[in-house]
């Protein structure tokens, strides 16, 4: 049988806006969450990541009254991330109405809170959050929101993480994100092939057929897109549409 593959929308936050820049930085407004991940889910998306990109170089927890919001409008699963440093800040995103919690520096930080956060929630809920850049060998882990790197490699990071109790990997390429010039297919494949949960390709989309690529070449569960949804370049539909006329299995909306 044939799985058939998610497209997720990220939605990255910050003073309560959706915000899209190119390699972490320069970011720009480009709407308000509620709206546009209630636009997301109608146009036919899988999922809604919701990412509170500020609050890790803020040190401040997520802002939660806004995932509540957008929470209250979906029927589909939400992932938040950003600021998530604790147990208790896990509990209070999903009670504010995430599905899946991401976290990211502070599980570098401090390892042993993947597995603290399955043992609580289970490992379906868990999500590592890897941001990466090529390095001369490999790729390097970055925290606080791309800024700062960690000297730990992406795939031996990522093979830990789910010996810890992470359920499933967001894997975003720093070096690809809003340059929309393709995923970094060999970070995504090296990290697919080395882990048995689903993983997320992350940073770059600039096409269907840079989503197809991600999707087919990799071993990737999932991809992740946002600018080109946001610009109204292409819509989730339509990237649906063309991946299914090239035989790649998608989730269809009703």
């Amino acid at each position: 049988m044939t799985l058939s593959r998610r497209l997720i929308v990220c939605l990255d936050v910050t003073g309560d806006r959706v915000v899209k820049g190119v390699r972490f930085a320069d970011l720009r407004d480009v709407g308000d969450p509620v709206a546009l991940a209630a636009r997301y889910e109608a146009e036919g998306a899988d999922e809604i990541v919701f990412l509170d990109v500020s609050a890790s170089i803020e040190q401040r927890t997520t802002l939660l009254e806004c995932v509540r919001r957008t929470a209250e409008r979906l029927f589909i699963p939400l992932t938040v991330g950003g600021g998530i440093r604790s147990v208790a800040d896990a509990s209070a995103a999903l009670r504010a109405g995430a599905d899946k919690v991401g976290v990211n520096s502070a599980a570098v930080a401090r390892p042993v809170l993947l597995s603290e956060m399955a043992a609580q929630f289970g490992a379906q809920c868990v999500v590592a959050s890897i941001d990466a850049r090529r390095r001369a060998e490999g790729w390097e882990v970055y925290v606080r929101g791309g800024s700062t790197p960690t000297g730990l490699d992406a795939v031996e990071w990522a093979r830990e993480c789910i010996e810890r109790g992470a359920g499933e990997i967001l894997l975003t390429s720093i070096d690809r994100d809003g340059t929309r010039a393709g995923y970094d297919l060999e970070l995504t494949r090296a990290v697919a092939e080395s882990v048995p949960v689903p993983v997320i390709a992350s940073g770059g989309a600039g096409s269907p057929d840079h989503i197809r690529d991600a999707l087919a070449r990799t071993g990737a569960d999932a991809a992740l897109v946002a600018g080109i949804l946001h610009d109204s370049e292409a819509t989730v539909r339509s990237i649906k549409a063309a991946l299914a006329d090239v035989g790649i299995a998608m989730r269809m909306s009703a």
